[in-house]
């Protein structure tokens, strides 16, 4: 890969491509093997009618496979592809019972559960169908986020926890992530609430893609000075944007320059074998996989 390139990274629409496991495995693996880094997955818990994203409204019959499952399954067809959700709904799961999941998934695939992107939810209706109150959503986030960090951490007290939603009192989890910090939490959103959220806990930022430019910098000029003021390193967090297949290796370095670390680019359309013809050509264009 050229100097001062970012990483890759390829999102798998389960939305449009569904849970067809020999599709799954076909796309997942020509990936690792055209150099792209990790395999991303969206989530929905559940949809109904009348729910919209970006304008756009979601069909009740469309699937939504459970992401971390999804990517259990990719582990155990791949050898090195980076695990990674974009993005996981966190406050609509229990971050006890997350936090053992994750943390099994990261086990068994030695390592690979690194790109866990989490937000809080845009659709009112999801957050009723699991029971979660949407305007509390931003504080369970929070409060998840610091629950599942106490559970990876080794200490002879287990964890402790005491807040609006959640307490815990001595509690232990295993298995434990391989890495000693737990796992690595990437805060998705485009918002202002969102930069801060990464800024103040995330270890990197994954904005939407229908941001401008300008407002893109701007949040991540507050991600960056909302680390510094929590006395955090900003220069520790890492910054994943949204790409195309049909981007250029200059769009590519142009982002880089403004501190993007990773870009994670949508699955093409088509059979399998064109999905493939796609990515070998996107893995061309850019070196993946070269010294």
């Amino acid at each position: 890969m050229n100097h001062g390139m970012p990483t890759f990274a390829l999102s798998y629409t389960t939305p449009f491509f569904g849970a067809d496991p020999d599709r799954l495995v076909t796309v997942a693996q020509q990936a690792e093997k055209s150099g792209f880094e990790a395999l991303y997955v969206p989530e929905h818990v559940a949809v109904y009618p009348g729910a919209q994203i970006g304008g756009w409204q979601l069909p009740t019959d469309i699937p939504f496979p459970d992401p971390l499952d999804i990517l259990t399954f990719v582990a155990a067809n791949t050898e090195h592809l980076v695990l990674g959700t974009g993005i996981l709904l966190l406050p609509y799961h229990h971050p006890v019972t997350l936090a053992k999941r994750l943390a099994t998934i990261d086990v068994l695939s030695r390592g690979r559960m690194r790109l866990l992107g989490i937000g809080v939810g845009a659709l009112p209706g999801e957050a009723a169908a699991v029971g979660v109150d949407y305007a509390t959503r931003g504080r369970r986030t929070d409060e998840a986020i610091d629950v599942m960090r106490a559970l990876w951490a080794e200490d002879e007290a287990g964890a402790v926890f005491h807040g609006e939603f959640f307490n815990l009192d001595n509690v232990y989890s295993y298995p434990k992530p391989l890495t000693e910090a737990g796992l690595p939490i990437h805060v998705g959103g485009s918002s202002a609430a969102a930069a801060r959220r990464a800024g103040l806990r995330g270890d990197g930022w994954l904005p939407g893609g229908s941001l401008t430019d300008e407002d893109r910098k701007a949040l991540w000029e507050l991600v960056k000075t909302t680390a510094q003021e929590a006395g955090r390193d900003p220069g520790a967090i890492a910054h994943t944007r949204m790409g195309s297949l049909e981007m250029s290796p200059e769009a590519a370095e142009r982002m880089a320059a403004d501190g993007v670390t990773r870009v994670v680019v949508g699955a093409p359309a088509g059979e399998p074998d064109e999905q493939c013809a796609q990515l070998v050509e996107f893995a061309e264009r850019f070196g993946l996989g070269k010294s």
